[in-house]
């Protein structure tokens, strides 16, 4: 009797080893995305352009590297804020970009917030884009990191293209958006990336990349690779089976308020919004 006690015993205690493996596989699984990056992605790609934002607290962007888009005129989706070349809004800070959304009255919005550009200061044909951030949340808000074409080749928008590296509704925080943007009439194929329940992005910084070549656009979280395109929609565009992604592209840092897609703030939605980026940066291949 005593030893099918303890064989009993030794049996549950194998049982409860085994269930307590397979739960710290399956919470490591779930929680890959918030592994820290790599210091260089893997492959051949070599680092091309970059902003690490390490200049004096305070102080304003890198103008060598970027530019501001400014006013107040929706910006096409009946957005709310008017963008402005402010320190108020971007500014460097313990070697970040800081870009503020608040509540004021300026202009004839009752926003403000910053949109960098890199137009002209960094223009691309192809290359893995990689920016460390972390994101404001609240209804209204809309952060993003995305891309224009420089030449517009194919025409106005959204012939030339659209490629959103990243974009995050406010009240969905734990949720970011890979979307490209083509074609006429207007085409858009998308895939989203959710964190575990619970988690969102405003709680740490996580790493948006997008790896963009010939006939090929990846987009990954912290490393995961959640998505990948290799067709759209081209009949505008001159018959070149790539386009319009073939062409130069710029980079966007952008935190906007209101519009259709993420609706506009209520009394729930706090300000100021902060988006910290830690690092911009663009590896090419060299072929």
């Amino acid at each position: 009797m005593p030893f099918q006690i303890v064989h009993q015993a030794l049996h549950s205690l194998r049982q409860w080893a085994v269930l307590l493996a397979l739960l710290a596989c399956c919470t490591a699984c779930a929680r890959q995305a918030a592994q820290p990056p790599t210091a260089t992605p893997t492959g051949d790609w070599k680092l091309a352009w970059a902003d690490e934002f390490d200049g004096p607290d305070g102080s304003a962007v890198d103008e060598g590297r970027w530019s501001y888009d400014t006013g107040g005129s929706g910006w096409g989706n009946g957005e709310w804020q008017n963008y402005t070349d402010r320190t108020d809004n971007a500014y460097v800070e313990d070697g970040a970009l800081v870009i503020v959304a608040r509540r004021e009255d300026y202009g004839r919005n009752r926003y403000t917030s910053a949109r960098l550009v890199t137009k002209s200061k960094g223009d691309w044909l192809y290359g893995r884009i990689e920016v460390r951030a972390k994101l404001p949340h609240g209804q209204g808000l809309w952060p993003a990191i995305w891309m224009l074409p420089t030449d517009w080749e194919y025409g106005g928008w959204p012939r030339s293209g659209e490629i959103d590296v990243m974009e995050l509704v406010g009240h969905e925080p734990g949720r970011v958006h890979g979307t490209l943007h083509y074609g006429a009439p207007h085409t858009y194929t998308g895939e989203h990336y959710d964190l575990p329940e619970g988690e969102t992005f405003a709680d740490d910084y996580h790493t948006f990349a997008l790896e963009w070549e010939p006939g090929e656009i990846r987009w990954y979280v912290d490393g995961y690779h959640y998505q990948t395109q290799r067709e759209w929609f081209t009949s505008s565009t001159k018959g070149s089976s790539h386009a319009p992604f073939d062409r130069r592209f710029h980079l966007l840092l952008n935190v906007a308020v209101g519009g259709a897609w993420p609706g506009f703030p209520d009394d729930t939605t706090e300000f100021p919004q902060f988006m910290y980026v830690d690092y911009v940066r663009v590896y090419q291949k060299e072929d």
